[in-house]
C-alpha cells in the first residue's frame, strides 16, 4: 500500500543515536557536566511554582533558552542515581511545553511562547534522552525512570489534545519521537521487568491514540504510515502491541458501523469506558475509514507470528544470538514463547471485527487488558464469543446465541477484508502448510548459507536453511501445535461467516474452495480421538453450515460424522485444550445442531456419490446412504449419556424425525406403486395416513384399518365413503436400483429396527434418568407417542415381536405413572403432576394405535390398575399375593384431581374407543350426529294431516322426550315412540345420553327372543283343534250354604254373639232398612239369572266357541319406565335409621326429572352439545415472499391472481384433510359454525368469501381437518375476507353480550356471540366459555360449591402461526401483532384478555433449494414453550413436514394446558355444565311422584 513511499526509518535510526539529542556538555567530564545540570536545573526548577509561587522567567532572549536548553539535554541522559536532577528537567520542559497551550505557564520563557512550535520540536526529541534504557540499573531505579517516562508522555498526550497552535511539522516530530521511544524500548528482546517491559503498554497507547488524533487535526503522511507499519513489524514479539492493535481497530470499527450501516445496525459495545473515548469527537466519516483500514493493516498478516524465525529477524535478536553463552539460534529467545498467545489474540481481534460486522453485539469481544495478555500460553481465558457458559436457561428450546444482523454485509465483503489472514491461520499446522513448509525448505536448501542484509535499517539475519525451516530447532514451547488455538479461533471466525450467508446470496467460488479445504484439513481425527480446539470451534461455530445451501457443502459430510462420532456419544468428552476453555454442554449443543441439519440427507440423497475433495482416487466411493447407519448410531449413543435437559429435548425431537422419516420413506418410495396408482382405484389399506399394509391391518384387528397418523384404526368402508380423506403424505417416485441398494442395507438400520431401539432407548431413560425434569420427561412422552402412531411395512411380517415391544413400552409408561404417583408429598407439585397427565395422554395413545394390546391379560391388568392408581391414589392389590381391596372400602385420595381427570380420560377410551374409533360418523365426531330434532324427524308415528313431519323445531323435538340426570353428570333423554318400526312393535325407547364424554344415541326394545328367532313360528298354521260340542249341559241346582254344615254343633262362645243377627238389627234400626237390604239382593239375583240366560244363547257362550285368535297387537308401552326398571335407576335408596351417618342429609336419589318447559332449557342442552368432548386448536398458514414485511403484503400473497410455490400447496395437504365447513360436525377453526349436525348449520351465504375456490382453506367455504380420540385442529390460511368476517363477529358479539348480560348466571354462560345472526329459533352459536384453554375454574374447588364462581384466567389462549419463508431472515421482521386480527375464532371477547404477539408461537419453514425444509421456532419464554418433535434449526424432508408440524401445534398447546393451573378437560367442562343444567332445571319429586311421572306422556 506504501511501496511507492520512503520510509522514515533512517530519522528514527537517527534519533535513537543521539544524532537530536546531543548536549555540547557531552565533550566536557562527566562530573562536570553533572555539576552543570544540577546549578542550572535547580535555578530553573525554582521559578515552576512546583514548591512556591511561580515567577516569570528571567530567560528573554533566544540564546539564553537555547544555552538552558542544552543543559537540560544533558541532564536527561544523566544515570538514574541523579533522580532528582533529572526529575526538574523533566519538570522543567514538561512545564515549557505549555506554551503550546492555549494558556501557557506564567513560568514558560518568552522566546518560548513566541516560537511555540520550534522549541516544542527541540523539547520532544531532548526528551529521547530520557527512554533510553540505561544498563545495570536496579529494578527501583528503573521503576523511578518509569515514572518520568508516564510523566512526559502524559504531558504530550495532553498537549496535543488540548493545543490550537500545533503545525504539520511539529505533528511528525511528535510521532517519529514516538515511533522512535517505542522502537527503542520494544524492538528489543523482552527481559522481564525493564523499563521496556513496564512501559510497553504506556508507549503504544500513546502512540495509537496520539495518532488518531493527528488523523484529526494533522492527517500523517503515507511516509509516516508506511514506517509505523514498518516499525510494528519489529514490535510484534510484545503481546501489548496487538492488544492495543486491536482496542484501536475495535474503537475504529464501531465507528465505522456507525455511518456505514445506520443506527438500526447493532451497535459494537467496547470493553471499557476509555475504550469509547478513543476516537476523536472530531473525526469525520471518510478519515474513519481510511484510519481503520490503515490501522488494520498496520502489522501485517497476523500468520507470521506462527515463525519465529520471521519475528526474530531484527538486529537485537541477532545481537543477542552473537553475544549468548552458549550461542544460541535467533528464534531461541525465551521471550518468543509468548508468540502462540499472541497469534492467539491476533485471530481473536479478527474474530471480534468479523463479529462486529455481523452485527453480533456483546459487551466485551475480547479480553484486552493487561493482565490478560500476560497470561501463560497454557492459562485458559475467556473463550470465543460463542462459547460463553450459560447456566440457567430461561426457557427450554431457547437460542443461546445472538442473532446475526438483517443488514450486515455479504460474506465476499469480510472475507475480502478478513479472508486472506484467516484462510492461513486455519491451515496452520495442516498437511498443506506442512507441504509448504518443506517446500520453501527446498528452496532455500538451493542457496548457500549466507549473511542477509535485510533492508529495514540495516539489520541482520542469519538465514542458515538448517535452522530457518527445521521445527526440530524450536523449543518445545513454540512447537507448530502450540499455535492450535489461534488456528481453532481463525476456523471458527471462518464458520462464524459462511454461516451468515443470507438467503439467495452468493459466495465466489474460490472462497468456497478454500473454506472446505480448510475445513478438511481441520476435521482430521487424530489417532488419541481427542477433541481439540480446532474440531471444537468448527462444531461450534457451524451449527448453520448445513442449511444455508452452499453450494458442495455436503462433500464435508464425512469430516464432519467423524467428528460428531467423536464428541456426541462419549460421556466424559475429553477436550484437548491449550488457550480456549469450551463450555461441553454449548459444544455438545451446536453438535447436536449440525446432527439435526443432517438427518435427513442419506435418505434424501440416495445413492447419491459424495466426492472427494482431494484427488486421490483409490479410495471407494461413499454414498450418501452409506452414512444413515453413523447417523444412526451418533444420535443413539448421543441420547444415551446426553445429560443437559436442552440437549436432550433436541435429540428427542430429532430421534422422532428419524424414525418418522424412515417409516415414511419406506412406505412412500419402498412401499411399491399400490398409493400411486390411477384415481379410479382406491386403497384404503395403503393410506399413507397410517403407513399401513391391509395385511396387517387384518391381522391387527377385525374388520379394521389404520387410520391417520395419529388416530386408531377405522372400520373398512367402501370407497365411496365421505370420510375417505386423502392421504397426507407427499411421494416422489424412485429408482429401481435404489431400491436394491437399500434393501441391502443392514436390518439393524430399518424403519422397523430405529422404532424398536428408539422405544427401548426412551423409555429405559424416562424411567432411569428423566423423571425427575418436567421437560425432557413431556419430550419424552411425546415421542413414544409419535412412536405408537407409526405403523411400519415389516411390522406385518414381525407382529409377535411387534406386540411384544408395544407391551413393553405400555408397561414401562405404566411404571413411570406408579414412580411418579409413589413419590413423597414433598416431590409433588405442579410439574410431576403434568408428567403424569403427559403419561396417561401418552397410553391412551399407544392403547388407540394398537388395540390389540387389551387382548392381552397381563397388559389389560397393569393398565387398568395404573388407572384404578389415578382415580383412587392406591391400587387395590399392592402385590400379586394380597386380597383386593373393594372399590367401597377404599378412601379416594388421588394425587391431583388433574390426575383424575386423566385416569377418568384413559379408562372411559378404553371402553368407548380403542378399536371402534373413529366411527361411522368419520374423525370428526365422536359423539352421535343425531339430536333431539334429527330423531323426530325419523319418527314416523307423528305425521301431520298432509303427510310432513310434525316437529320443525328444537323445543317441539325437547317436549316429546323425557329427561332425567343420573349421578349428576349424565342426561339421559328418552323417547318412547318407535323409530319407523311399526312392522314389529315392541316396548321401544330411544336415548339421548348426553355425559362427560360427548352425546350417543341408542335405541332399545324389550324383546323376549332374539332378533333372529322373533319370526320363528313353534307351531302349524292349522292345529287341527277338535271340533266343540253344542251340547248343552243341565246345569244343577243347589243351594248356597254361607256355613259349614256342622255350624249348628258347635257351642256357640261370647265372641259370636259380638255380631248382631237380623232379628236384633230390626229391632234396633227399624224394619225399613231390612227391607231396603233384602230388596237390593232379590234385584241382584234376578238380575244374574237372566245375564247367565243371555250368555247361554250367545254365539260366543262356550257352547258356541269358535277357533281362538290372537289379540289385537299393543302398541302402548310405558317403554321409559320399563328401561328404567331394568336399568336399575328405581331401586331407591334404603336408609338404616340407626346409623346416623345414613339417616342424615338428603337422600340420594337415583334419577333427577328435569323440567324440560322452560323455554331456555333447548338453549342450555345446546350449549351443552357445543361443549366438544376433545381438545380443539387452530394453526393460521401463512406464505411470506422474499422481502415482506407487513400484514398486508402476506395476506395478499393468498388472492386468487397470486402465485406462491407449488411445495407450499403440497405441503398444505399433508396437514389435514380437506373439509367443507358446511357439512363438517368437528372443529372449523372458528366458534360459530363449529360442531354442528350436518344440514343445520348457520346459512353461509352471509359469510361466505368471494374466492370459491377449493384450495382456499380460510375457512368460509372450506378448511383443513384433522382429528384423532382426544383432539381436533383445524388448519386456517386466512385471507382479506377473514379480517372482514372476524370484525363483522366482534360486533356482533359485543350486541348480543349487551343483550344478554342482564340473564347471565354462571360462569358457563357468558354470552351469545353468534346469538344476534340467527333468525331461527333453534340457537346454534357456540357457547365456548367452557371449551377454551384458559376459562375454568380454579381446579381444587371445581366440583363442589358454586358452580357458577367466576373465573380466573391466567394464560391468554394460544396462537399458533404456520409460516413458510422464500427468504430465511424475513422471520426477524414477521408482523406477529399485525396478523392477529386475521386469526381470530370467535372466542376471544368471551375471553378476559385478548391474545397478544407474546404469547404466539410462530413455526417458520424455509424451504432450501435441496427441497428440503428448515425449520425455525419462536414462541412465548415459558418453562414449556417449545415441544417436539420439531427443533429450533431441524431440516426436514417434505414427506414428513405435515406430519411433524402437526404433531408439534398439538403438544405445544397440550403443553400449555399442562402449564396452566386453571384448565379443565373437555369431559371437566362438560360434566359441570350437566350440573348446571341440573340445578336450574331439577324437579324435587317424591318417590311417588317420580313414579307417576313415569306413567304420564310427553306432550
Amino acid at each position: 500500500m506504501y511501496s511507492e513511499w520512503a520510509s522514515l526509518s533512517a530519522q528514527i535510526t537517527a534519533n535513537s543515536c543521539g544524532a537530536q539529542c546531543f548536549s555540547v556538555l557531552n565533550k566536557f567530564p562527566a562530573s562536570a557536566g553533572r555539576e552543570v545540570v544540577i546549578s542550572v536545573v535547580k535555578q530553573l526548577g525554582t521559578n515552576l511554582g512546583i514548591t512556591q509561587n511561580a515567577e516569570p522567567s528571567h530567560l528573554v532572549k533566544d540564546e539564553e533558552v537555547r544555552w538552558c536548553m542544552d543543559v537540560i539535554c544533558f541532564g536527561l541522559s544523566l544515570p538514574l542515581q541523579e533522580h532528582e536532577t533529572i526529575k526538574d528537567c523533566v519538570n522543567v520542559y514538561c512545564e515549557w511545553l505549555t506554551a503550546l497551550h492555549p494558556q501557557p505557564r506564567i513560568s514558560v520563557p518568552k522566546p518560548i511562547c513566541e516560537d511555540a512550535n520550534l522549541y516544542a520540536r527541540q523539547i520532544i526529541n531532548h526528551f529521547h534522552n530520557l527512554f533510553v534504557p540505561r544498563q545495570g540499573e536496579s529494578s527501583d531505579t528503573i521503576k523511578r525512570q518509569a515514572v518520568l517516562c508516564h510523566r512526559v508522555l502524559r504531558t504530550l498526550q495532553q498537549t496535543a489534545q488540548i493545543s490550537q497552535h500545533m503545525d504539520r511539522e511539529t505533528w511528525d516530530t511528535l510521532l517519529l519521537f514516538l515511533l522512535a521511544i517505542n522502537e527503542i524500548l520494544l524492538a528489543p528482546p523482552t527481559v522481564k521487568d525493564d523499563v521496556g517491559d513496564q512501559l510497553c503498554e504506556r508507549v503504544l497507547s500513546v502512540l495509537f491514540e496520539v495518532w488518531l488524533l493527528a488523523c484529526v487535526r494533522c492527517f500523517p503522511s503515507p511516509s509516516l504510515w508506511k514506517t509505523l507499519q514498518e516499525s510494528c513489524a519489529m514490535w510484534r514479539h510484545r503481546i501489548a502491541l496487538v492488544d492495543q492493535w486491536n482496542r484501536v481497530n475495535l474503537a475504529l470499527t464501531a465507528r465505522l458501523l456507525e455511518f456505514s450501516y445506520g443506527p438500526d445496525f447493532t451497535q459494537l459495545k467496547n470493553a471499557g469506558d476509555e475504550d469509547g473515548q478513543l476516537i476523536p469527537a472530531g473525526m469525520t466519516n471518510d478519515c474513519v475509514a481510511q484510519t481503520w483500514y490503515r490501522f488494520l493493516r498496520m502489522i501485517g498478516n497476523p500468520t507470521a507470528l506462527c515463525s519465529p524465525h520471521i519475528i526474530s529477524k531484527s538486529s537485537h535478536f541477532v545481537q543477542w544470538a552473537l553475544t549468548h553463552e552458549k550461542g544460541a539460534e535467533t528464534h531461541q529467545h525465551p521471550c518468543l514463547q509468548m508468540l502462540p498467545q499472541i497469534f492467539l489474540n491476533a485471530i481473536r481481534g479478527i474474530s471480534s471485527q468479523v463479529d462486529a460486522f455481523l452485527g453480533l453485539s456483546k459487551t466485551a469481544l475480547i479480553s484486552l487488558t493487561r493482565s490478560s495478555a500476560n497470561a501463560a500460553p497454557t492459562t485458559p481465558t475467556s473463550g470465543p464469543p460463542s462459547a460463553s457458559s450459560i447456566n440457567s436457561l430461561p426457557s427450554i428450546g431457547t437460542d443461546l446465541r445472538p442473532p446475526l444482523s438483517v443488514a450486515r454485509p455479504k460474506c465476499n465483503s469480510i472475507l475480502h477484508l478478513f479472508g486472506e489472514w484467516l484462510f492461513e491461520a486455519a491451515h496452520i499446522g495442516g498437511d498443506t502448510w506442512l507441504q509448504n513448509r518443506k517446500k520453501q525448505a527446498c528452496e532455500a536448501s538451493k542457496r548457500p548459507s549466507s549473511m542477509i542484509m535485510e533492508n529495514r535499517k540495516g539489520s541482520i539475519s542469519l538465514s542458515q536453511p538448517n535452522s530457518l525451516n527445521d521445527p526440530t530447532s524450536l523449543p518445545p514451547t513454540l512447537t507448530i501445535d502450540k499455535y492450535e488455538s489461534g488456528r481453532a479461533e481463525a476456523i471458527g471466525t471462518l464458520c462464524k461467516i459462511f454461516c451468515a450467508k443470507k438467503t439467495g446470496e452468493e459466495i465466489l467460488p474460490v472462497y468456497l474452495a478454500r473454506f472446505y479445504m480448510a475445513l478438511q484439513q481441520c476435521l482430521k481425527i487424530t489417532e488419541s480421538k481427542e477433541c481439540d480446539e480446532t474440531l471444537a470451534s468448527i462444531l461450534l461455530h457451524s451449527a448453520d453450515l448445513f442449511r444455508l445451501d452452499l453450494d458442495g457443502i455436503n462433500v464435508l459430510l464425512p469430516g464432519f460424522i467423524a467428528a460428531l462420532e467423536i464428541v456426541l456419544p462419549d460421556k466424559d468428552l475429553k477436550l484437548k485444550t491449550q488457550a480456549i476453555a469450551f463450555n461441553r454442554t454449548e459444544l455438545r449443543r451446536s453438535a447436536i445442531n449440525i446432527l439435526l441439519s443432517i438427518m435427513v440427507l442419506p435418505l434424501h440423497y440416495h445413492t447419491l456419490p459424495i466426492r472427494n475433495l482431494t484427488s486421490d482416487t483409490g479410495e471407494k466411493v461413499l454414498t450418501f446412504l452409506q452414512l444413515k447407519s453413523r447417523l444412526m448410531n451418533i444420535l443413539m449413543n448421543a441420547l444415551q449419556v446426553e445429560t443437559d435437559a436442552q440437549n436432550t429435548h433436541m435429540l428427542l425431537g430429532g430421534l422422532l424425525l428419524c424414525v418418522q422419516d424412515a417409516v415414511t420413506f419406506e412406505d412412500t418410495e419402498l412401499g411399491g406403486t399400490d398409493h400411486l396408482s390411477g384415481p379410479g382405484v382406491q386403497h384404503h389399506e395403503e393410506n399413507l395416513l397410517s403407513s399401513a399394509g391391509s395385511d396387517r391391518s387384518a391381522s391387527l384387528a377385525s374388520g379394521t384399518v389404520s387410520f391417520g397418523a395419529q388416530t386408531t384404526a377405522m372400520s373398512s368402508r367402501d370407497t365411496g365413503s365421505a370420510h375417505d380423506y386423502p392421504s397426507l403424505t407427499i411421494s416422489d417416485d424412485i429408482s429401481v436400483e435404489f431400491t436394491h441398494e437399500f434393501e441391502s442395507v443392514a436390518s439393524y438400520d430399518n424403519a422397523h429396527a430405529l422404532f424398536v431401539r428408539a422405544t427401548y432407548l426412551v423409555c429405559h431413560r424416562l424411567i432411569s434418568s428423566w423423571k425427575t425434569d418436567l421437560n425432557v420427561s413431556l419430550a419424552a412422552l411425546e415421542l413414544l407417542s409419535g412412536l405408537a402412531r407409526l405403523h411400519i411395512r415389516e411390522t406385518a411380517r414381525k407382529l409377535t415381536n411387534d406386540a411384544l415391544e408395544c407391551k413393553r413400552a405400555v408397561k414401562w409408561i405404566c411404571d413411570y405413572i406408579c414412580y411418579q404417583c409413589s413419590r413423597p408429598p414433598p416431590a409433588h407439585s405442579k410439574d410431576l403432576h403434568s408428567t403424569i397427565v403427559a403419561a396417561f395422554q401418552c397410553t391412551a395413545a399407544w392403547l388407540m394405535q394398537h388395540p390389540y394390546l387389551l387382548q392381552d391379560k397381563d397388559c389389560l391388568q397393569t393398565v387398568l390398575e395404573v388407572v384404578e392408581l389415578g382415580i383412587s391414589g392406591t391400587k387395590s392389590q399392592s402385590k400379586n399375593g394380597d386380597l383386593p381391596k373393594f372399590k367401597d372400602e377404599k378412601e379416594l385420595k388421588p394425587a391431583s384431581m388433574r390426575v383424575r381427570d386423566a385416569a377418568e380420560n384413559l379408562l372411559t377410551i378404553i371402553l368407548e374407543q380403542v378399536g371402534y374409533f373413529p366411527s361411522e360418523c368419520g374423525p370428526e365426531s365422536i359423539s352421535s350426529l343425531l339430536d333431539e330434532l334429527a330423531l323426530m324427524k325419523h319418527c314416523n308415528s307423528l305425521p301431520t294431516g298432509d303427510g310432513s313431519v310434525g316437529v320443525c323445531n328444537a323445543e317441539q323435538a325437547i317436549s316429546k322426550f323425557k329427561y332425567f340426570v343420573t349421578e349428576n353428570s349424565t342426561i339421559l333423554a328418552l323417547l318412547e315412540e318407535p323409530l319407523g318400526n311399526d312392522q314389529d312393535p315392541q316396548p321401544t325407547v330411544t336415548l339421548l345420553i348426553r355425559g362427560p364424554f360427548g352425546r350417543h344415541a341408542w335405541t332399545m326394545q324389550l324383546r323376549h327372543l332374539p332378533r333372529s328367532k322373533s319370526g320363528v313360528k313353534y307351531h302349524a298354521v292349522n292345529p287341527g283343534r277338535p271340533i266343540p260340542m253344542n251340547d248343552i249341559t243341565q246345569r244343577p241346582e243347589c243351594e248356597q250354604k254361607n256355613f259349614p254344615e256342622g255350624v249348628d254343633k258347635v257351642q256357640p262362645c261370647v265372641a259370636d254373639y259380638s255380631i248382631p243377627t237380623i232379628d236384633q238389627i230390626r229391632e234396633q234400626y227399624g224394619a225399613n232398612v231390612i227391607s231396603e237390604l233384602e230388596a237390593m239382593l232379590e234385584n241382584q239375583s234376578i238380575h244374574e239369572k237372566l245375564a247367565w240366560a243371555e250368555s247361554d244363547n250367545s254365539i260366543d257362550s262356550l257352547s258356541h266357541a269358535q277357533e281362538c285368535v290372537p289379540p289385537t297387537v299393543c302398541h302402548e308401552f310405558h317403554a321409559a319406565r320399563l328401561f328404567l326398571s331394568h336399568f336399575g335407576f328405581l331401586s331407591f335408596e334404603i336408609r338404616d335409621p340407626h346409623n346416623p351417618i345414613e339417616s342424615l342429609g338428603p337422600p340420594q336419589r337415583p334419577l333427577i326429572v328435569l323440567d324440560t318447559k322452560s323455554t331456555a332449557f333447548a338453549m342450555d342442552l345446546d350449549k351443552l352439545d357445543k361443549l366438544s368432548a376433545r381438545t380443539h386448536d387452530t394453526v393460521y398458514c401463512f406464505y411470506v415472499k422474499a422481502g415482506q414485511t407487513s400484514a398486508q403484503q402476506i395476506i395478499g400473497n393468498m388472492a386468487e391472481d397470486q402465485s406462491y410455490d407449488s411445495h407450499f400447496a403440497n405441503m398444505l395437504q399433508t396437514l389435514g384433510w380437506p373439509v367443507q365447513v358446511a357439512e363438517h360436525s368437528g372443529w372449523t377453526g372458528f366458534a360459530h359454525n363449529s360442531w354442528s349436525l350436518k344440514g343445520t348449520s348457520i346459512p353461509a351465504d352471509r359469510y361466505q368469501s368471494n374466492v370459491s375456490s377449493e384450495s382456499n382453506y380460510n375457512g368460509a367455504q372450506h378448511v383443513l381437518y384433522w382429528a384423532d380420540v382426544s383432539s381436533e385442529i383445524a388448519f386456517v390460511v386466512p385471507n382479506a375476507w377473514n379480517l372482514r368476517y372476524n370484525s363483522e363477529m366482534d360486533a356482533c358479539s359485543l350486541s348480543s353480550n349487551c343483550s344478554d348480560q342482564s340473564t347471565m348466571s354462571n360462569v358457563w354462560t357468558r354470552g351469545d356471540d353468534a346469538g344476534s345472526l340467527k333468525s331461527k329459533p333453534r340457537n346454534l352459536s357456540l357457547e365456548l366459555d367452557t371449551n377454551t384453554r384458559n376459562k375454568e375454574p380454579v381446579p381444587p374447588t371445581r366440583r363442589k360449591g358454586n358452580v357458577s364462581k367466576p373465573t380466573l384466567l391466567v394464560q391468554a389462549p394460544a396462537k399458533i402461526f404456520l409460516v413458510w419463508l422464500e427468504s430465511f431472515e424475513d422471520y426477524l421482521n414477521f408482523p406477529v401483532e399485525d396478523l392477529l386480527a386475521y386469526a381470530r375464532t370467535g372466542e376471544e371477547l368471551q375471553s378476559m384478555q385478548l391474545p397478544r404477539a407474546a404469547d404466539c408461537h410462530v413455526i417458520f419453514l424455509h424451504s432450501l433449494q435441496s427441497g428440503l425444509l428448515r425449520v425455525k421456532l419462536l414462541g412465548p419464554p415459558g418453562r414449556m414453550s417449545f415441544a417436539t418433535p420439531l427443533v429450533d434449526g431441524m431440516v426436514l424432508s417434505r414427506r414428513v413436514v405435515g406430519n411433524l408440524v402437526r404433531q408439534t401445534a398439538l403438544n405445544i398447546s397440550r403443553r400449555r394446558r399442562l402449564d396452566n393451573d386453571n384448565y379443565q378437560p373437555p369431559h371437566v367442562r362438560r360434566r359441570l355444565k350437566v350440573q348446571d343444567i341440573v340445578q336450574k332445571y331439577k324437579m324435587d319429586l317424591s318417590e311417588a311422584e317420580l313414579l307417576a311421572h313415569l306413567f304420564q306422556r310427553s306432550i
